[in-house]
């Protein structure tokens, strides 16, 4: 059976998640969505909540395993869930140049080999940030997130 973690902090997840995730379930038996917690970073939902977004947004998907990643290593949780792979989606260049020192650095910790997966077009300019600020100051952001996100980030929500 072939494992791979996807992981990111999903504050919260989009639709550009969802796509990638599903199409990392065509190429691997399970995919366990890491959510994890930056302690550097400010979180808008707490990790129970990504945790429930993203059990929700996933459910209709096979094969999905939603867990919390505690602090440490990505290689280190791949080794301990015996995973194969990261998954790692990339909108542009620019997350290609981030993402590739640390996929070398994973290989090299963990022999764990991370697989990049292009976003669709329909959510290349798609990131957890700016769908904050933009439904932060009103705008409609329906088409990207799912329904439980959207209703929590609405102003009032």
């Amino acid at each position: 059976m072939s494992r791979a973690v996807c992981p990111g902090s999903f504050d919260p997840i989009h639709n550009g998640h969802i796509e990638v995730i599903r199409r990392a379930t065509r190429l691997f038996d399970e995919v366990i969505v890491a959510v994890s917690t930056n302690y550097a970073k400010t979180y808008r939902f707490g990790i129970d909540e990504r945790l429930a977004f993203c059990t929700d947004s996933l459910a209709h998907l096979p094969g999905i395993t939603v867990r919390p990643m505690e602090a440490g290593l990505v290689a280190e949780f791949c080794r301990e869930h015996g995973a194969v792979a990261l998954v790692k989606g990339l909108r542009s260049s620019l997350d290609f140049d981030y993402e590739l020192p640390m996929a070398t650095m994973n290989r090299h910790l963990a022999d764990i080999e991370t697989v990049f997966l292009p976003t669709g077009t329909d959510f290349a300019h798609v990131s957890s940030t700016l769908l904050k600020e933009v439904a932060a100051l009103g705008g409609d952001i329906r088409a990207f997130v799912p329904d439980a996100v959207h209703a929590r980030l609405r102003p009032e929500g």
